[in-house]
Formats: structure tokens, C-alpha cells, sequence
């Protein structure tokens, strides 16, 4: 690819995160960043080079994430001129039906996006500004799609089928699941650590942060995940349900008189954590709370009975359990949360060491168990740059 640097961009609600990396053989990160608090007045934008303490903190106006967008083009060009960036990777967590491989964004790319989004209103709507805002900050420069969902694509069929009838199978509805860049650096990386005899075991890892998901993995291959074909299934997330009685959905409703919409509103960001403690979203705020607050307390609680049973379900589609890893702002940094979804799986061979545990340390098993327990912080912005180098090394140099 051409010289310069790769830009990643990874949008949440209120923020955009962002990263540049050179594009040479051994990626180096040279900067990170993000806008924090967009549709707020106090919205700011914080970036931090490789090498050095100090953070730049900007207040900005950044009503909508295209205007963040623009905040973030504008302080690249500032900061490292306007020819900086060769290329740029998007992580996109919902490519719909047709979408399942990473790819060079083009308009037929965008526009079964923007047909996508009814599947993913969290997301798709905010990652489709960011295309469009960056393509005009950065013209010509390429920019790929990096799909959550290519991490599951090869998936058991079982795994992938729904309970519903065969028609809407066969037009594409299947579980999809998510977290897939993550999930892709965390194998690799568990290989480094651990050494291909352990990453071709029987792995599940475990994502845990605002948006929280689980995956097996066996033989190095993807064979069951919790969330489905929506990021709102599975585990118990910030301010999403995880997964629920289809019948309840109908009765709110009705009961409520909610729209389709309004329902995807209510499931998407007034359930969860925030749902059930009704003050905060944020698991550090409940750990800190919980022995004042009974409803913070039970928030907690039903996170780490629900993770618990989940893992469970996938150790039974492994057929045993050899490895556990953590990742993820909850699993990197909450050892309350690990030592809960661990706690009373002796009979899975699952003990947990309290000392390491506490510590935060890598490995933080007991001498005694017989799964080996890590925390391996994850790093979807270096497979994005993988991607993005990978793809445009197929496509060749540009048509002159």
C-alpha cells in the first residue's frame, strides 16, 4: 500500500475512538484518541501520542458523530498534515444478511449498510455517518469494512439456526454473533502466550465491557457465541437485556403501546444494568454502590449469575472446558465480576486464585485448576490495521 498511516475509527454512543498506526510490516501504534460526551456542550477530544504522558484535551462541538468525525480529521491534519493517512478501517459491527467478510468500502457497500440498519439501530446509523464524514475529510483514500460478525461466519450450522420457520432461514436470518475483532486478537494473542496447544483447545472468551458477549472456540475455529442476530441477545450488557422471553417483548408492547421503534429504543438502551439498578450503566459505579444500594448490588449479582450460565451452555457445546480468558473494560479491570461468574464451577474443573485474581495478574488460576484462567487485554484496533493492510495488499495499487 502507499506510505503514509492507518486511521481506525470505532464508534460507541456517545464516542468515537480512534487510533493511527504506520501501515509497515510490525504496525506501530503513533497515536490514540476519541471523542468523549458527542451531543453534550462539554463534548471534548482527547488524544494521546505513543511515548508521551501528557493527553491533549480539546473541548470541540461535536452534536452527531459526523461532526465528531470532522473534529478528528481536522486534528489529524493539525497534528500530522493533511497527506498523513494512506487508508482507513472501520469497525463495523453489523454487515445484515449479506455482509459477513471484511471488505473495501464502496457506494453498493454502503447502501446495503444503510438496508442493514433496521438490524442494528445502535450501530449501523452511526457507523454509516463516520464513512461518509471520513471519505469527505480524507478524499480518495481507501477505507475497509471490518465486520464483527466474520469472527462467527463459519460457525456450526446448529449455531447459526433459529428457531423460526424455514423460509426466513433460507432468506439469511441465522445468529449471526459479535465481538469478532476482539475475538480474533484474543485467539492470537492466546496463541503467543499460551502456545498453539492451548489456543486449539476448548476456549471460551469472554468480552465483557458495556456491550458484553461470549464465545467457544475449539481447534481454533469458532463453535458457539451468545449473542445472535442482534447485539441486544445473550449476556446481561450496560443498557441491553441480553436475552429475554420473545412473549415478554410482545406484552410490553402492547401494554406500553410501544412501536417497533420505540421497542427497539426501550431494549437497546434503558434495560440492562441501567434497567435494573435504575442509576448507572456503568459497572464501576455499582460495584462502588452495591453495599448501600440493593438494586446496584442486584445488578451485579444477576450480571455474574447470567455470565455464569452462559459459559456453562457453551462449555457443553465444547464438550469440556480447557481455557477461560477475560477481556474487555469488565474483565480487564473488575475482579469482583471474575471471581463472581467463577465462583461454584469446581465441577467444571474452574478454580479461581483470589490472590492473582486480585492483582489483575495474567494468569489467574489456582496451581489447582485444571482450566487455566487469563485476562488478556483486547485490541480490535490492531486487527483492524491487519485487515485493512491484508485487503489492500490483494487489490493491488490503484488504477492511474
Amino acid at each position: 500500500m502507499s506510505e503514509g498511516h492507518i486511521l481506525t475509527v470505532n464508534a460507541g454512543s456517545s464516542s468515537v475512538k480512534f487510533a493511527i498506526f504506520t501501515a509497515s510490516d510490525s504496525p506501530r501504534r503513533i497515536l490514540s484518541g476519541q471523542v468523549e460526551r458527542i451531543g453534550n456542550p462539554d463534548a471534548q477530544l482527547v488524544a494521546k501520542r505513543a511515548g508521551k504522558a501528557e493527553e491533549d484535551r480539546q473541548p470541540i462541538q461535536a452534536q452527531t458523530h459526523q461532526k465528531a468525525a470532522e473534529s478528528i480529521a481536522g486534528y489529524i491534519h493539525q497534528s500530522l498534515g493533511p497527506n498523513a493517512i494512506a487508508a482507513i478501517g472501520h469497525r463495523v459491527v453489523h454487515g445484515g444478511i449479506a455482509l459477513l467478510d471484511h471488505q473495501l468500502i464502496t457506494p453498493d457497500l454502503v447502501a446495503e449498510l444503510r438496508r442493514a440498519q433496521p438490524l442494528d439501530m445502535t450501530h449501523l446509523p452511526r457507523e454509516i455517518a463516520l464513512i461518509e464524514a471520513f471519505g469527505n475529510s480524507f478524499p480518495g483514500r481507501p477505507q475497509i469494512a471490518c465486520f464483527d460478525t466474520a469472527f462467527h461466519r463459519d460457525m456450526p450450522r446448529v449455531a447459526r439456526l433459529l428457531p423460526i420457520p424455514r423460509q426466513f432461514t433460507d432468506a439469511g436470518l441465522r445468529r449471526f454473533g459479535f465481538h469478532g475483532l476482539s475475538y480474533t486478537y484474543l485467539m492470537d494473542r492466546l496463541t503467543t502466550l499460551a502456545g498453539p496447544e492451548a489456543a486449539g483447545g476448548r476456549v471460551i472468551l469472554a468480552h465483557l465491557g458495556s456491550g458484553a458477549s461470549m464465545a467457544a472456540v475449539h481447534g481454533g475455529k469458532p463453535v458457539d457465541t451468545t449473542m445472535g442476530f442482534t447485539p441486544t441477545s445473550g449476556l446481561v450488557m450496560g443498557t441491553r437485556p441480553g436475552d429475554l422471553d420473545a412473549g415478554l417483548v410482545v406484552y410490553l408492547m402492547k401494554d406500553q403501546k410501544l412501536s417497533p421503534d420505540k421497542m427497539d429504543e426501550f431494549l437497546s438502551a434503558r434495560c440492562g444494568l441501567l434497567g435494573i439498578s435504575q442509576t448507572s450503566a456503568d459497572m464501576r459505579d455499582l460495584l462502588n454502590a452495591r453495599a448501600a444500594d440493593p438494586r446496584a448490588a442486584e445488578a451485579v449479582e444477576l450480571f455474574c449469575y447470567q455470565a455464569k450460565k452462559q459459559l456453562c451452555s457453551l462449555a457443553a457445546a465444547l464438550g469440556g472446558l480447557d481455557t477461560i480468558v477475560f477481556a474487555g473494560g469488565i474483565g480487564e479491570h473488575a475482579p469482583e465480576v471474575r471471581a463472581g461468574i467463577c465462583d461454584g464451577l469446581d465441577f467444571l474443573g474452574v478454580k479461581l486464585d483470589t490472590s492473582r485474581n486480585s492483582r489483575g495478574c495474567d494468569v489467574i488460576s489456582a496451581d489447582q485448576s485444571r482450566v487455566a484462567i487469563r485476562i488478556i487485554p483486547t485490541d480490535e484496533e490492531i486487527v483492524i490495521v491487519r485487515i485493512v493492510r491484508s485487503i489492500l495488499r490483494r487489490a493491488g495499487p490503484p488504477e492511474a
